[in-house]
């Protein structure tokens, strides 16, 4: 890696520290982190300190109503948390039509997140519990100003939630949208409820969430405006730590979290293309983004015919990530884009977040899928939830097929890099199917192309939609976009920022920590 090379426009340069590093896509989230370190606490503390604070500071992407999933180097050792709820008992398929709704209950599932911060704090965390939710109070009570891009956010999602109408979504919209707008770019906005929620979890634990007085006013809602989410749906939710997946790709080992997430299609594609020599191409060229997105192509087809909760996959998660399998799929890529990716059959709207001290390494992430989600916030405490049940299907037989007491496919994934058994560091880009898209680009930007974190995320974006359509930014050069339409992709140019994904990187390098953040957002990277 380079540090002084900078090949895009940015306004962001690499932040050195050897004491510790934060960085998410909220500066002020961020400093929560920060305080947490210079407080004497670790970077597991700092993690669950950024991510209760974007709860609040970043409402269009997470909240307390969130799913999280988080990779942590424990100084020896890379452990995995899924943090995803299951449907209710009572959700069932007949009681849909021919689509799962993104609006109101049928789309909840249990929300995860707050099960996820105390199960980290309970195994690592080293600062009193109630001080990591403290920021998050703060801001909560006392207001923060919007910041650019998630007021650009907030604006979008008032004309998607403008025809929305129903006794469930009038909290919803009295609290993120009075007076019947978004806030404006730098406007203070504050939560009352959600301060008091906060106040709670301070002072009682996380369990009140699933089992207390918190689980009641949730439970309560859901009966009273037609949910199905139960007292004892909230209480039988558990996260589960296992084991992350992982494929050597170069000189380094890239880890994700297994199944229900969808980090493996990151894998995938990875696998595939350590059959290609990229470093032989130049990073801006036809044939490079090509062979990438072509990979992509394929991961995305196995992962959306397979992936599920680990109880229904068909096939072992493992299975993909063989050297023979990639082989096979790598065959696939030729000189002209391939018109649709078939599935292979193997023989045998997001936050993210991460940390670092000189022991742990933290790669976390959380969400409410859609943006703000489901659009149901619970009267009085702030709580949005999470609209993860549309991420089932409803096709008969699939192992994806919606149904109760299930995890649904989850597009939030962190990610992680080791070189032989030593962390190297945590990563992510967030923003549903561009998030492994992202994956395997930082992944190329830094093995393949040697760039520092930021550099790294300052690099022009594609993205894979669907067949052979895929979307370049504006800053992709307009040879690259001719070359390759020459190979018969279809290609459309984007200015929007939001499509491309939103991430962060810190990485160990002989003992200093290197940290970069989205130039596409209003991240803050802070070393010391």
């Amino acid at each position: 890696m380079v540090l002084i090379t900078y090949p895009y426009p940015s306004q962001r340069r690499v932040v050195l520290g050897n004491r510790g590093a934060v960085a998410t896509s909220q500066a002020l989230a961020s400093l929560a982190g920060m305080e947490m370190l210079q407080a004497g606490g670790n970077a597991v503390d700092a993690a669950i300190a950024m991510a209760i604070a974007l709860t609040v500071v970043e409402p269009t992407s997470n909240g307390l109503g969130s799913d999280a999933f988080a990779l942590v180097w424990d100084g020896t050792k890379l452990h995995g948390f899924n943090g995803s709820g299951r449907s209710p008992a009572g959700m069932k398929r007949d009681q849909y039509g021919s689509e799962i709704p993104q609006f109101g209950w049928p789309s909840v599932t249990v929300p995860g997140a707050v099960s996820a911060w105390r199960a980290l704090w309970e195994r690592w965390g080293s600062l009193p519990w109630a001080q990591l939710c403290a920021p998050a109070i703060h801001y909560a009570t006392a207001g923060f100003p919007v910041s650019p891009v998630t007021a650009l956010a907030w604006q979008r999602e008032a004309h998607r939630f403008a025809a929305v109408q129903g006794p469930e979504y009038e909290e919803f919209k009295a609290v993120f949208f009075p007076g019947d707008r978004a806030p404006h770019a730098g406007e203070t906005w504050c939560s009352r409820g959600h301060a008091a929620t906060l106040n709670r979890l301070a002072d009682e634990g996380g369990a009140s969430f699933y089992e207390g007085s918190i689980a009641e006013q949730i439970a309560q809602f859901s009966a009273q405006t037609g949910g199905w989410l139960t007292r004892a749906d909230l209480a039988a939710h558990q996260g589960d730590w296992v084991e992350p997946l992982s494929i050597a790709y170069r000189d380094v080992e890239v880890w994700e979290m297994p199944p229900n997430g969808q980090g493996i299609t990151a894998l995938m594609a990875l696998n595939i293309l350590a059959g290609f020599d990229l470093a032989a191409e130049l990073r801006d060229s036809a044939i490079s983004f090509h062979r990438q997105i072509e990979a992509m192509k394929l991961a995305f087809a196995d992962a959306q015919r397979y992936i599920s909760d680990p109880a229904t996959m068909p096939i072992p998660p493992e299975a993909f990530l063989t050297t023979e399998y990639g082989a096979e799929r790598r065959r696939l890529v030729g000189d002209r884009a391939l018109p649709l990716a078939n599935p292979g059959i193997p023989k045998g709207g997001t936050v993210y977040l991460c940390a670092a001290d000189q022991r742990f390494m933290v790669s976390f992430i959380q969400s409410n899928f859609m943006n703000f989600g489901s659009g149901v916030l619970v009267p009085e405490t702030g709580i949005a939830l999470q609209n993860r049940a549309w991420g089932f299907n409803l096709i008969p037989g699939h192992p994806n097929e919606l149904a109760p007491n299930k995890r649904p496919f989850h597009t939030i994934i962190p990610a992680f890099l080791t070189r032989g058994g030593e962390a190297l560091g945590p990563f992510g880009v967030m923003g549903a199917q561009m998030q492994p898209q992202g994956h395997v680009q930082m992944v190329v930007n830094t093995t393949d192309y040697s760039m520092n974190p930021q550099a790294a995320l300052d690099a022009p974006r594609w993205r894979f939609l669907r067949d052979n359509v895929v979307m370049l930014e504006p800053g992709v050069e307009g040879s690259i976009a001719a070359g390759l339409m020459e190979r018969g992709h279809r290609v459309t140019v984007s200015p929007a920022i939001h499509e491309f994904g939103k991430g962060q990187m810190i990485m160990n390098q002989g003992g200093t920590f290197w940290a970069g953040t989205e130039p596409r957002a209003d991240g803050g990277a802070i070393a010391w």
